[in-house]
């Protein structure tokens, strides 16, 4: 190797050692090879060809021109070219007739760049005339895809009637889920199936298959918004349904719920009914229902009943509860067992509280008539034995002899009028308030959850 060719190696290494850093990274490598860079990366911005010829602009405006005049509202558009470089002019009828002719030269080759100066076509009677030649091919359409419109609307029709028809048929629903809220459910939900079934086959038969997905998105955004504006009716329903599975109660069950007392008369999807002693109807939301404490009386026929009674704090309270125990046996509807109990209660100032206690059988007898014949019992018993019930307040009396013996006559007079009447009292139990409720059920129509064929809650 002789000395020129030695210094040229030379040369060529110290120039390549130089250019290293600026090719040393893979990126570098690759812009020099002319890749992409990476996944991701934008494609490269088109070549600008050096060989511009006045015949290659003729052949681009040659091509503009001839899709102009194929394309409805194009026609009035005109084109230059010079240097590959597009002039539009002219006039649309609308601005996105404009943006197509924009598209549509910047998609020809070796055009370099699009310049508009379209218009918007203004003038009243052409706008009118393109107007009315839209409407007249929309209504053309229209009636050509009557049929298919026609058929469409009847699979959503059928579908429809088709869900409600099978959703009111309770046979087979109940068949399918013993409790009636969850059969009712489940109807609603095939009646909608149905539906959303029905309104994709019409989709698919106008071949819009693509607004199935938006259908559905827009379905399911739609949903949530009603969730959240009937929270209070979602939380209604899903307590009803938790409460027909747990059955805390029955029809004509007597409950006190949240402070209201009745007999339940139905439970709908979003409300306990109660009718009132008093005959009225307490509408109780079920949400509310299934968080209060529920008394119900009904479950167990047994029931104990109390009262309290005030004697003198001079007496021997042994004989005076062995007297009252004794007058409680003896009423008409007051079981033996459980016994009865005479407590006692408290000491008050002017008197000693007794409270008496007795159980007795729904079924068979009036809670508050037999309450009402025990308290008669047992101050009758107390009024012949002398048991002085006084009263919660001081009194100052100054009797003299006139006055007593004015007293011992109209005691007298009492006995002989009414006497000390030892006849009991009717204690049948009272089925007035059930027998409304049955009749109420047999009149109304409306929904009824509470079935007793569900299992009850213990």
């Amino acid at each position: 190797m002789g000395r020129s060719n030695r210094i040229r190696l030379v040369r060529l290494i110290l120039v390549a050692m130089a250019a290293w850093p600026a090719v040393g990274h893979p990126q570098d490598v690759g812009s020099l090879l002319g890749s992409a860079g990476g996944d991701g990366a934008e494609s490269p911005a088109r070549v600008i060809d050096t060989d511009s010829t006045k015949a290659q602009d003729a052949r681009i405006r040659q091509r503009l021109a001839a899709i102009f005049r194929e394309v409805a509202g194009l026609e009035a558009v005109s084109v230059e070219v010079h240097q590959g470089v597009v002039d539009l002019g002219g006039k649309v009828p609308s601005p996105a007739q404009a943006q197509r002719a924009i598209r549509f030269a910047g998609q020809v080759e070796g055009v370099v760049e699009v310049e508009s100066a379209i218009e918007v076509d203004r003038d009243l009677e052409r706008r009118l005339l393109i107007g009315w030649q839209a409407l007249t091919a929309a209504v053309g359409r229209l009636i050509s895809n009557l049929p298919l419109l026609l058929a469409a609307v009847s699979l959503v029709v059928l579908a429809w009637w088709l869900g409600r028809a099978l959703s009111r048929h309770r046979g087979w629903l109940e068949r399918l889920a013993p409790n009636p809220f969850i059969a009712v459910l489940v109807g609603q939900a095939l009646h909608l199936l149905l539906v959303i079934l029905g309104l994709v086959a019409a989709l698919v038969l106008f071949d819009a298959t693509a607004l199935i997905g938006t259908v559905l998105g827009a379905a399911g955004i739609v949903g949530l918004a009603l969730g959240f504006a009937v929270r209070d009716t979602v939380e209604n329903s899903i307590a009803s349904l938790l409460l027909s599975i747990r059955n805390p109660f029955e029809a004509n069950d007597y409950v006190a719920i949240d402070g209201f007392e009745g007999n339940v008369l139905r439970m709908t999807a979003r409300a306990t009914i109660l009718l009132s002693p008093d005959g009225n109807h307490v509408r109780i939301p079920n949400a509310k229902v299934f968080k209060a404490v529920i008394v119900n009386y009904t479950r167990r026929p047994e029931r104990r009943f109390r009262f309290d009674i005030g004697v003198d704090t001079d007496l021997d309270l042994l004989p005076v509860q062995s007297l009252a125990m004794e007058s409680l046996s003896a009423v008409p509807g007051v079981l033996v067992d459980p016994p009865p109990m005479v407590v006692v209660d408290a000491l008050g100032d002017s008197n000693v509280v007794l409270s008496a206690y007795g159980w007795m059988d729904q079924r068979s007898s009036s809670y508050l008539k037999v309450r009402s014949e025990a308290i008669r019992a047992v101050k009758q018993s107390f009024d012949e034995a002398g048991v002085v019930m006084p009263e919660p307040i001081y009194k100052l009396r100054v009797i003299d002899a006139a006055g007593a013996a004015s007293a011992s006559d109209a005691t007298a007079d009492l006995d002989r009028a009414g006497g000390h009447d030892r006849r009991m009292q009717d204690v049948s139990a009272d089925r007035s308030l059930e027998a409304r409720v049955h009749a109420e059920q047999r009149a109304g129509n409306e929904q009824n959850l509470l079935s007793p064929q569900a299992p009850r809650e213990l």
